[in-house]
């Protein structure tokens, strides 16, 4: 297997990762009129905490779906220990294997952001209803910098682009998107709150190669602190 950032997350299990943690998420989701009939699909659902969460809070219809064989075990294994009825499906954003007008909210925890998004959104778009809710947290740029300072961030994370807000604002109207909120969340790190810390699943001898991305991660993260961002998509399908 590649030594990459996403193969690191897959081996090492790591749920909640995506800015603002898993605390984000819940506010996100408490804001929405979310009921049982609700037919919701997570994006790039990973090792299934987000999920997880989901189909036990609101006991609604959940679907999930994640390309990385890995993420999916995982996932699975979860589901299954703790009795969810949640659709699992390993498959891809770009491509997705749904029906038109099929769910309620589409959930996307930094995963659009890795995608090629002139794929993904319009793939989003296909698979809500009618005034279907995207809720994403993507990646932004927060300033232009010269194309050759941001080419370490796009090799580590294999990105293809990095875009700035009224880039991905473009991306969604282009794609028949409407009623756009933009939000930007501070920070904030409470160390009493066990929400805040990543879960952690590892896989049966891990190679400690996937250690050492994990310190790259956070040594990139800091240096372009000032560069990069993230904002909270809520809009219209």
């Amino acid at each position: 297997m590649d030594y990459t950032y996403l193969n690191c997350l897959a081996e090492l299990g790591v749920g909640g990762a995506h800015p603002g943690g898993h605390p984000l998420t819940k506010n996100l989701l408490d804001a929405e009129a979310i009921r049982e009939e609700t037919k919701v699909l997570e994006v790039g659902c990973g090792t299934g905490r987000t999920s997880a969460f989901i189909s036990k809070c609101y006991g609604c219809q959940i679907t999930a779906i994640d390309i990385h064989e890995i993420m999916v075990k995982k996932a699975k294994k979860r589901f299954l220990e703790e009795k969810l009825p949640i659709n699992l499906v390993r498959g891809n954003v770009e491509k997705l294997p749904f029906e038109a007008s099929m769910f309620d909210v589409v959930l996307s925890e930094s995963v659009i952001s890795f995608t090629n998004a002139s794929l993904a959104i319009p793939e989003i778009k296909r698979v809500l209803k009618s005034e279907g809710i995207l809720l994403g947290i993507e990646m932004v740029l927060e300033q232009k910098i010269p194309e050759e300072d941001l080419q370490p961030m796009k090799d580590f994370y294999e990105l293809s682009k990095i875009r700035t807000v009224e880039e991905w604002d473009s991306l969604l109207v282009e794609n028949g998107f409407y009623d756009r909120e933009i939000t930007t969340v501070i920070p904030s790190f409470d160390p009493s709150d066990p929400d805040n810390a990543p879960e952690f699943q590892l896989s049966d001898n891990t190679d400690v190669m996937y250690f050492d991305i994990l310190k790259e991660h956070e040594k990139l993260t800091k240096m372009y602190q000032d560069v990069l961002g993230y904002r909270i998509f809520r809009c219209k399908g």
